[in-house]
């Protein structure tokens, strides 16, 4: 049974991911790859691509990538609290900026 739910969360954590792309104006397909997925993140939350490589160095990859959620989320018109429950609930807030009314603009980031 425990499986069952653990297969039900990840395809609703691929969806999730794919509709926040979509909702950020690139290709969803893009959540799925490994890699190219940061690159996208990166250029979601208005940061350089460059980043992707600080996201492969052990305790800067906590910061830079709780940065990215952090702008990406701003995107998105929601608040600090709001990454906070993206890092330590995100099987529950991914899908709430995946389906939820929040659109992305990125002149919020300005």
């Amino acid at each position: 049974m425990s499986i069952i739910f653990l297969i039900a969360l990840v395809v609703l954590l691929i969806i999730s991911g794919w509709k926040v792309f979509e909702k950020a104006g690139h290709p969803g397909w893009a959540s799925i790859v490994p890699i190219y997925n940061m690159i996208i993140m990166c250029r979601i939350a208005k940061k350089p691509e460059w980043w992707v490589i600080l996201m492969f160095i052990p305790l800067v990859n906590y910061v830079v990538g709780i940065w990215i959620i952090n702008r990406m989320v701003k995107g998105f018109g929601k608040s600090e609290g709001f990454t906070i429950g993206m890092i330590f609930l995100g099987f529950i807030f991914y899908p709430i900026l995946a389906f939820g009314d929040a659109d992305y603009d990125g002149n919020r980031l300005d």
